[in-house]
C-alpha cells in the first residue's frame, strides 16, 4: 500500500493532467454503456468522499484544494451529462444506472421522476448553492478586510516576546492562505450554480429532443416516446444531481465552518448541541403539551417528549459533579496552591528581557493600532535595519505601559537596566536647527534624545512654517524610533551574547560549512567569536559580511589566540568597508598622532595573559586627552567627523586610551583605508 501511495503522490500531476485530457474526450468520444455506468458510479462515490472529508476537516484550510476540486468534479458531471444525452438520444438506452434510477427509484412513472428531479434542483439552486455562494462571497471580503489588522496584531504578538519568528511567519501564512482560499470559493462557488443551470437546460433539450427523435425516427407513439425518454431523462437527471447535491453540501460545509472547537463537524455538533440540559427538559414540556391537544397526533408528540426527557436527564446526570469530585478538586486545588509557593515556580521571575520599551500612560496611543499607532511596525522595521546595517538580530523588544513614570515619558531599557530615556508630545511636532534656520518659530525647548541637539516641540499649525524656515522637522513617534536606533546601534556589542552568535554560526553553516568547520577546529569556543565580533560592533563595524570574518579567523586563529588581535586582522580585510563607512566627499579628512607619542604608547604596552593594556603615567595621559580634544573640535567645526588616523600597531591600544574619556571619535589605521583613497591630514597630536 505504501508503495502505491508513492507512486501516486509522485506521479500526481501526471495523473491529473491525464484525467483532465480524459473528461474532455469524454465530451467529444462516444462511450460504451457499460464504461458509462462505472463513471456514473464512481462520479457519485467520489462526491461522497468529498462530503466526508469536509466533515471531518477542522477548518476550512486543511482542504485548501476544494475549489480546484470543485471545478474538475463539475466539468466531470458535465462530461457525463454530454455522454447520456448522446447514448440517450441516439440509442434509446443510457446504461444500467441511468435505467435503475429512472424505473426503480421512481416506480417508472415519469411524472413522479420529473417532479423529484425538479425538486432535487430547487432545493440545490435556491437552498445549497444560494447559500454557500454568498457566504463564500462575504467570507471572501471579510477575510481580505481582516487582513491589516491581523497582520498588525501578529507584529504586536512579535514584538511583545509572545510569539516567535516562526510562528509569526506560519500565521502571516495563514492568513493569506484563508484569503487566497475564499476568494478562490466565492468564484468556485458559481461553478455549481452554472452546473444547477445547465442541468435543468439538458433535461429540457433531453425530453424535447428524445421526443421528436421517438416520432420521427423510432416509429414510436407520442406517448411511448415521451414514457421511454423522459424516464431515461429522469434518470439521468437524478444519477447527476445526487452527486451535484453531495458536492454543493460539501461546499456549504467547507465555507459555513468559520469557528471550530472540536476535531470534526460531529464533534461540534454533539458538545454544542447537547450542552444545556435544560433545553431539553423545556422541549419535553412543549412536546407533552402537543400531545394532549385534541386533533393533534398524540402518539408522536409523546414519545419525543419521553425522548426529550432520557437526553436531559443524561446531560444533567454528567453535568453534576459527584462529592467525591468535588473533595478530588479541592485537593487538587491545594496542591496546586502549594506548589506556587515551591522556588521552581519563583525562578521564572529571574527572566530578564534582553530589551524592554517603558512608556507611559499618554503615549500608549503610540503602540494602540486602533487610535492610528504604529510604533510597533516602527520596531519591526528598526529590526530589519539593524540587520542589514550591522549583521545583528535585535532580540525581541518587549514594550511595558508603566505609571510609575511621567505620563511623556519613556525608559529603554537593556537587560533590566535603564539605559536612555526621553520625552514626548504626542499632539507636537519636533522642530531641529539642522543649520539653515534663518528664522525662528516659537515653540517648546527641548533637547533631541537620539543625538543631544536642542529643537523645539511646535503644534501641527506651525509645522509648515518651520519647514519653511529651515527646520527639519518629525513626528514624535519618529523621534522615539530614531533613539531607539540609536540605542541599539550603541549598545550592539552588549546586545550580542553567545546564543546570537551561534544563531550567525549556524546561519553561516548552511552556506559554508567548510569555512565553519575550520574556524570551529581552532577556536571551539563561541565566546571567543563572539568576542570579536563585538569588537567590531563596538566601533560600529558591520558584521554582516561574516563569511570574510571566518575568512580571517581561519588565517590567524593558528597564530593566535587574543581575541584584539584578531579583531584587528579583520578590520584590515574588511578596509573597503570601512573606508566606505567613513568617505566624505571621496577623501578622509582626519587628524593624526605625533610618531614620537604613538612610540610611547607602543612602548607602554603591557602585555598578560588575560590580554594587553597600555600604562601610561597620569600627567602624561591628562596632557594627550587635552591636545587630542582640541584637535577633534576644530576638526568637527569645520563640519568633518572626529577621525583619528594611526598606525596599524597602535591603534587598538589607543582606542582603549581614548573611548572612555572621548565619545564618538574613530579611530582607523593606515591598514584599514584603500590606497586610492585621498587622506586630508588636518591636524597631528603632540605632547
Amino acid at each position: 500500500m505504501e508503495e502505491k501511495g508513492s507512486f501516486i503522490q509522485q506521479h500526481s500531476d501526471v495523473l491529473v493532467a491525464a484525467v483532465l485530457i480524459m473528461i474532455v474526450l469524454m465530451m467529444i468520444i462516444p462511450l460504451p454503456t457499460m464504461l458509462l455506468d462505472i463513471l456514473l458510479c464512481v462520479n457519485i462515490t467520489l462526491s461522497l468522499v468529498i462530503v466526508l472529508v469536509t466533515i471531518y476537516n477542522s477548518e476550512a484550510l486543511d482542504f485548501s484544494v476544494f475549489p480546484s476540486l470543485l471545478l474538475i468534479t463539475t466539468l466531470f458531471r458535465l462530461a457525463l451529462n454530454i455522454s447520456s444525452t448522446r447514448l440517450i438520444l441516439l440509442e434509446g438506452y443510457a446504461g444500467e444506472v441511468i435505467t435503475a434510477f429512472g424505473n426503480f427509484v421512481v416506480g417508472g412513472n415519469a411524472v413522479v421522476g420529473f417532479i423529484v428531479f425538479l425538486i432535487l434542483v430547487v432545493i440545490q439552486f435556491v437552498v445549497i448553492t444560494k447559500g454557500a455562494e454568498r457566504v463564500s462571497e462575504v467570507a471572501a471580503r471579510f477575510t481580505l478586510d481582516a487582513m491589516p489588522g491581523k497582520q498588525m496584531a501578529i507584529d504586536a504578538d512579535l514584538n511583545q516576546g509572545a510569539i516567535s519568528d516562526a510562528e509569526a511567519k506560519r500565521r502571516r501564512e495563514k492568513i493569506q492562505a484563508e484569503a487566497s482560499f475564499y476568494g478562490a470559493m466565492d468564484g468556485a462557488s458559481k461553478f455549481v450554480k452554472g452546473d444547477a443551470i445547465a442541468s435543468i437546460i439538458i433535461t429540457l433539450i433531453n425530453i424535447g429532443g428524445g421526443f421528436i427523435i421517438g416520432m420521427l425516427m423510432r416509429n414510436l407513439s407520442a406517448v411511448q416516446s415521451l414514457q421511454t425518454y423522459t424516464l431515461l431523462t429522469v434518470g439521468d437527471g437524478l444519477v447527476g444531481q445526487i452527486a451535484a447535491l453531495l458536492i454543493s453540501t460539501a461546499t456549504g460545509i467547507i465555507v459555513t465552518r468559520a469557528a471550530s472547537e472540536g476535531d470534526n463537524l460531529g464533534a461540534d455538533l454533539v458538545s454544542q448541541l447537547f450542552r444545556n440540559p435544560r433545553v431539553f427538559f423545556i422541549a419535553c414540556g412543549v412536546l407533552t403539551l402537543l400531545s394532549i391537544v385534541p386533533g393533534l397526533p398524540g402518539i408522536p408528540f409523546f414519545v419525543l417528549a419521553v425522548l426529550a426527557a432520557f437526553i436531559g436527564y443524561s446531560l444533567r446526570q454528567k453535568t453534576e459533579t459527584p462529592a467525591e469530585q468535588t473533595e478530588a478538586q479541592k485537593q487538587q486545588a491545594a496542591k496546586e496552591k502549594q506548589a506556587a509557593t515551591k522556588p521552581e515556580n519563583i525562578v521564572s521571575l529571574l527572566q530578564v528581557d534582553p530589551m524592554e520599551l517603558e512608556i507611559g500612560y499618554s503615549l500608549i496611543p503610540l503602540v494602540d493600532t486602533g487610535q492610528g499607532g504604529d510604533l510597533l511596525e516602527r520596531i519591526v522595521m528598526i529590526r530589519r535595519q539593524c540587520a542589514l546595517e550591522l549583521g545583528l538580530v535585535v532580540p525581541t523588544i518587549r514594550i511595558r505601559d508603566n505609571i510609575q513614570i511621567k505620563p511623556n515619558s519613556y525608559i529603554i531599557k537593556l537587560k533590566g537596566i535603564e539605559i536612555a530615556k526621553g520625552e514626548l508630545l504626542l499632539d507636537h511636532f519636533l522642530a531641529m536647527n539642522s543649520g539653515t534656520v534663518f528664522e525662528e518659530v516659537p515653540g517648546i525647548e527641548t533637547i533631541e534624545p537620539a543625538f543631544g541637539l536642542p529643537a523645539l516641540w511646535i503644534t501641527e499649525q506651525q509645522r509648515e512654517q518651520a519647514e519653511l524656515n529651515g527646520y527639519t522637522v518629525v513626528d514624535a513617534v519618529s523621534v522615539l524610533a530614531t533613539h531607539l536606533t540609536e540605542v541599539i546601534k550603541a549598545h550592539a556589542d552588549e546586545i550580542l551574547g553567545r546564543k546570537e552568535t551561534q544563531d550567525l554560526v549556524d546561519n553561516l553553516k548552511k552556506t559554508n560549512e567548510t569555512l565553519v568547520e575550520e574556524v570551529m577546529s581552532q577556536m571551539p569556543s563561541v565566546g571567543e567569536i563572539q568576542k570579536v565580533l563585538a569588537n567590531l560592533l563596538r566601533e560600529r563595524i558591520s558584521i554582516r559580511d561574516m563569511s570574510t570574518i571566518f575568512e580571517v579567523l581561519a588565517d590567524y586563529a593558528r597564530a593566535t589566540k587574543d581575541t584584539d588581535i584578531l579583531t584587528e586582522y579583520v578590520r584590515h580585510a574588511m578596509a573597503r568597508q570601512i573606508t566606505q563607512q567613513n568617505l566624505q566627499n571621496n577623501t578622509i579628512p582626519c587628524i593624526t598622532l605625533d610618531p614620537a607619542l604613538e612610540n610611547r604608547i607602543a612602548g607602554a604596552v603591557q602585555r598578560t595573559d588575560r590580554g594587553s593594556y597600555v600604562s601610561l603615567d597620569p600627567d602624561t595621559m591628562q596632557k594627550l586627552l587635552t591636545v587630542l580634544n582640541t584637535e577633534l573640535t576644530k576638526l568637527t567645526n569645520m563640519g568633518y567627523q572626529p577621525i583619528v588616523l594611526t598606525s596599524p600597531a597602535v591603534r587598538p591600544y589607543f582606542r582603549k586610551l581614548v573611548e572612555r574619556s572621548i565619545e564618538g571619535v574613530i579611530i582607523l589605521s593606515h591598514a584599514e583605508i584603500e590606497q586610492s583613497v585621498e587622506l586630508q591630514i588636518l591636524g597631528v597630536v603632540k605632547i
